[in-house]
């Protein structure tokens, strides 16, 4: 095992006004999630339990729960279906909620992905958490113009 170096690894921080409760929700709440990620989200929320996440038709993520402390913690693997540089469960993303001022500290960290898709999967998490920002601050992003076209 190599440790990891920075360089394969995505860290975002973004403030959000909301009370991490709330942000939790949209991870776990199918409704919610879909309305900032993808077009059809199946989700089982628990330990072990599978993710679905169809972003346009043709690009779907998909993995499983590894980690949920309610409010506080979600780590789950990251993969694409049909995919052969990032399979599904080649990789990890973890988020963490930690309160802070009137609203929480979201911080996403991606691991273990090659390093030719770290540029794409960067924009990715800045598009869905600039989504995410809004939504759980009670405004509209309204439909995702990505899931009307093919990412790569």
């Amino acid at each position: 095992m190599n440790p990891i170096s920075s360089s394969d690894v995505i860290t975002k921080e973004i403030f959000i006004e909301c009370r991490p409760e709330t942000l939790f929700s949209f991870f776990t709440d199918p409704d919610k999630l879909v309305r900032w990620m993808g077009r059809h989200v199946l989700l089982e929320p628990s330990i072990g339990g599978k993710y679905r996440i169809d972003v346009n038709g043709n690009d779907i993520a998909t993995g499983e729960y590894k980690e949920i402390v309610p409010n506080e913690k979600i780590v789950m693997t990251w993969g694409w279906e049909k995919s052969k540089l990032v399979p599904p469960g080649s990789s990890t993303v973890e988020f963490k909620l930690a309160p802070k001022d009137n609203g929480t500290l979201l911080v996403l960290t991606h691991y273990g992905l090659p390093v030719t898709e770290i540029a794409s999967h960067q924009q990715g998490w800045t598009h869905y958490m600039d989504r995410l920002q809004m939504l759980a601050q009670g405004q509209d992003p309204g439909l995702d113009p990505w899931s009307e076209q093919p990412m790569h």
